[in-house]
């Protein structure tokens, strides 16, 4: 079997027996519907493969697609990869600099988007020497040599394309982090990846061929590339995109019309989920069709998983994995009995372990670096231009993911927070996701970050961040109750020195809080890259 992604997510799939499965319903933001069936993903990916050949474009070159959702996102990026390039997805949100910088750090030589977007960066086309053609999705005729229509090309295209022997080591996929130490990194990934994203599909999200499959993640994150496209489309599975904006009555909706049965999204949707349902009148109570709930991004609190089990009446199981090990690494699931904030066991596959700074591998109970031994299918294979930062990645056999964490006697995971969030106060450790899970219990916040800065007498003090529920006001006596409360709950250690209110704790689109502008902000320093926060 060819082990080209592209080829798996179609070409299999049609051979198999399900050409005429809806293997894609877009949904609109007035929730009107259109959908695709594998033949037809097969027709039109291979169609955008023939462009790319067409238009000599070499393999690994680098091809970018800069849309919102819509079909042509879909047929891009898998025709990419059948032609054997490298497919690269960018937030729609991103503005010039964001953009330009990809573009540039990637040698992109094709860009596909549309007018509007496009705008954004035609002025600087002239200082992206290797990008050589922009294919937009709205024009309807070319309008020079570099800038032609996506309709024509696909119009005069063929929709056969005999996909050549892949190697699963060859690159296929390039992720950007979100700039957490400043610079974004170019995150590499092969095509044999698709077996770890086909392993975790089974093994952890258990969907089923006759599953109806929502992941809501922005087709621009890790997220929303392996488990939006290639891990539903490799097992066979129907999935819903919804292209509209975040809405409770919408999304109530979709996940009961449309019999949504695994659903996968993030702590941030939850929450929003939680605040709305207090303002809109005459949502369903029921979701008859859902099995299972998911949640990636940041570990979940367990208010919401308290929230999800008495209010849809459902399990959520939270996943952990990181743009750089491409899948889902540690993750609770079902069988499993949930440890509330706990991030679960690892896939059978992976072989998690914490260390301590001089490298001594730790036992349960301490809290540590966490490392992941090398060698499974997703592991990222370079920074692109950057190979010293990647190897400063791994010590020895493992891969660091730069996160703390502890396991507990019976095999289970606690995220402890970034090895450059927790806090030193006073000689004492404080992960900042303790906190601020403690202060979330509280009936008067919304919304919480916490994050560790410069202090003469402690090293470093605790500074909390809080959204305040609509109608509450900061007071002393509240301050003093959230003191007492984290006192009771936690330690006087962990108590905040300092609270701040504010309207808007700024997150990346995986809804991870970045301490790193919160930090920037408080002490009035350079944010650095803020090109994936939300909006």
């Amino acid at each position: 079997m060819n082990k080209n992604i592209g080829s798996i997510c179609t070409t299999l799939q049609c051979e198999s027996g399900l050409a005429e499965k809806v293997a894609l319903r877009l949904i609109a933001p007035d929730l009107s519907r259109s959908d695709l069936t594998f033949a037809d993903l097969e027709a039109g990916s291979n169609r955008f493969a023939n462009i790319l050949f067409n238009l000599g474009v070499q393999h690994q070159e680098v091809v970018f697609v800069f849309l919102p959702k819509q079909a042509e996102v879909f047929m891009s990026v898998l025709g990419t990869f059948k032609f054997g390039g490298i497919a690269g997805v960018l937030f729609s949100n991103f503005g010039r600099e964001a953009v330009f910088e990809r573009l540039l750090d990637s040698g992109a030589s094709v860009l596909v988007t549309k007018s509007s977007m496009y705008s954004r960066i035609k002025e600087s086309i002239r200082e992206l020497p290797a990008l050589r053609k922009i294919i937009l999705t709205d024009l309807r005729e070319h309008e020079s040599e570099e800038v032609l229509s996506y309709q024509k090309l696909m119009e005069e295209s063929e929709d056969r394309f005999v996909t050549p022997p892949t190697d699963p080591q060859s690159p296929a996929l390039l992720h950007y982090t979100s700039g957490s130490t400043g610079k974004p990194k170019g995150v590499v990934h092969v095509h044999g990846a698709i077996e770890h994203h086909l392993l975790t599909m089974e093994e952890i999200l258990q969907v089923q061929e006759d599953d109806i499959y929502w992941c809501t993640a922005d087709q621009a994150w890790v997220t929303g590339v392996t488990y939006g496209i290639i891990g539903p489309w490799a097992k066979g599975v129907s999935q819903i995109h919804y292209s509209g904006n975040f809405g409770i009555q919408e999304w109530f909706e979709i996940l009961n019309r449309e019999s949504v049965s695994v659903w996968y999204t993030a702590p941030t949707a939850l929450r929003m989920l939680i605040q709305q349902e207090a303002l809109v009148q005459d949502l369903p109570q029921e979701f008859p069709c859902l099995k299972r709930i998911y949640s990636v991004g940041e570990p979940l609190n367990p208010e919401i998983i308290s929230w999800v089990n008495k209010r849809m009446h459902k399990e959520i199981y939270d996943t952990w994995f990181q743009t750089e090990t491409g899948g889902i690494m540690i993750s609770n699931r079902p069988g499993f009995k949930v440890k509330p904030g706990s991030m679960g066991k690892p896939v059978k596959s992976i072989e998690p372990a914490l260390f301590s700074d001089d490298g001594t591998r730790l036992d349960a109970g301490k809290i540590g670096s966490l490392r992941i031994k090398k060698g499974w299918p997703s592991m990222f294979r370079e920074y692109l231009n950057m190979p010293q930062a990647y190897a400063d990645k791994f010590h020895g056999e493992f891969y660091d993911t730069g996160d703390l964490a502890k396991m507990d006697e019976d095999g289970y995971f606690w995220f402890f927070g970034r090895n450059d969030d927790v806090i030193n106060t006073s000689g004492h450790l404080v992960g900042p996701f303790e906190v601020e899970s403690c202060l979330l219990e509280m009936d008067e916040i919304v919304d919480v970050a916490v994050i560790g800065a410069p202090d003469e007498m402690l090293y470093q003090k605790i500074v909390a961040f809080v959204k305040l529920q609509p109608g509450v006001g900061w007071s002393k006596s509240l301050e003093v109750k959230c003191r007492i409360h984290v006192t009771n709950r936690l330690s006087p250690v962990a108590v905040p020195s300092e609270f701040q209110t504010t309207d808007l704790i700024p997150k990346n689109r995986s809804g991870k809080i970045m301490r790193r502008v919160l930090r920037a902000r408080y002490l009035n320093e350079d944010e650095g890259d803020v090109s994936t926060m939300e909006e």
